[in-house]
């Protein structure tokens, strides 16, 4: 088995709001996906499919080779805290530690017990009274701890400062190169989560704009930074015609234009002869790019950017 997680043609309707659209996506087995894209993208939607808490409109949903939906053999290898999980009124850490474990046959009290401490979660507050930060805390140790074949992440990053984000990164990484699974990672946070990604996939309106493996997103589109006039002349000229302009951007006298594909040597030639950079796009603006109000193309690219 080389896919963790497949969807087949998966969409998800809520009355006429169409969540997924269509979607199809595989995840391979022991990758670090991170699932990016706007709110109400349709991440959360896809998330409660593989975790089994939903089931599709129509498609199939597949993790570890069977559908999740009332599967207690697959249920049992996926771990999925919601980003506004809920918890008992009267619950206290001390409560996530005695009961997750009967829900994770891989628990580790050892890395619980750590990141209960280094995440600094209070042991004497009522979960119900933590705050947004403290909250994503227990829903990393939960995550992190459970050491599921499936762990599914919720934009686990809310509310966290910057030291408890980096703690986060470094524990995640120690304890999945120990204990290697599939890690899927839906974050607003690209910049910082980039380092830790070997598959990428990216959402808007309920489908799936790229599905391709880390070092692959370069390949995906490219920038043109400059001046207002010598950015337009270039994008708009014979040169770029029959390329997709994803997102186009001016502030005051600059532009910068992000187009689909790579830079060949003419356009980096034609670019270079009117003051105009050239620069693979990051994954940041890639994902702002596909979130753009402009339409969504319908072919399926050869470099895993799907529509």
């Amino acid at each position: 088995m080389t896919d963790a997680i497949a969807l087949h043609a998966v969409s998800r309707l809520f009355g006429r709001t169409r969540a997924l659209d269509e979607v199809d996506l595989r995840i391979p087995v022991g990758s670090i996906c991170g699932l990016l894209g706007r709110n109400g993208a349709g991440k959360t939607s896809l998330m409660a499919l593989v975790a089994g808490q939903d089931r599709p409109t129509t498609g199939r949903v597949e993790v570890l080779g069977q559908r999740p939906f009332e599967n207690e053999a697959v249920l049992s290898k996926v771990s999925f805290v919601r980003d506004n999980q809920r918890y008992p009124d009267d619950y206290r850490l001390r409560h996530v530690l005695r009961i997750a474990p009967e829900f994770a046959p891989n628990w580790s009290a050892d890395v619980a017990s750590e990141l209960a401490d280094r995440l600094r979660i209070p042991s004497t507050t009522a979960i119900t009274k933590f705050s947004r930060g403290q909250l994503s805390a227990v829903a990393i140790l939960i995550g992190l701890a459970s050491r599921a074949p499936v762990t599914l992440l919720d934009e686990p990053y809310l509310g966290l400062d910057v030291t408890a984000r980096a703690l986060f990164h470094d524990l995640l990484i120690r304890d999945y190169t120990e204990h290697p699974r599939t890690i899927v990672l839906s974050t607003h946070l690209v910049e910082e989560s980039e380092t830790l990604l070997d598959h990428v996939v990216i959402m808007d309106r309920g489908r799936i704009l790229a599905d391709c493996d880390s070092d692959q997103t370069r390949r995906l589109a490219f920038l043109l930074s400059g001046t207002t006039d010598a950015v337009g002349a270039l994008a708009d000229g014979p040169l770029l015609a029959g390329t997709e302009v994803l997102q186009s951007t001016t502030v005051g006298g600059l532009r910068s234009v992000t187009v689909r594909g790579v830079a060949d040597e003419d356009i980096r030639s034609a670019a270079g002869a009117v003051g105009v950079q050239v620069s693979p796009a990051s994954l940041q603006d890639l994902v702002v790019a596909f979130g753009a109000d402009a339409p969504i193309p319908s072919t399926t690219h050869s470099t895993g950017v799907r529509a």
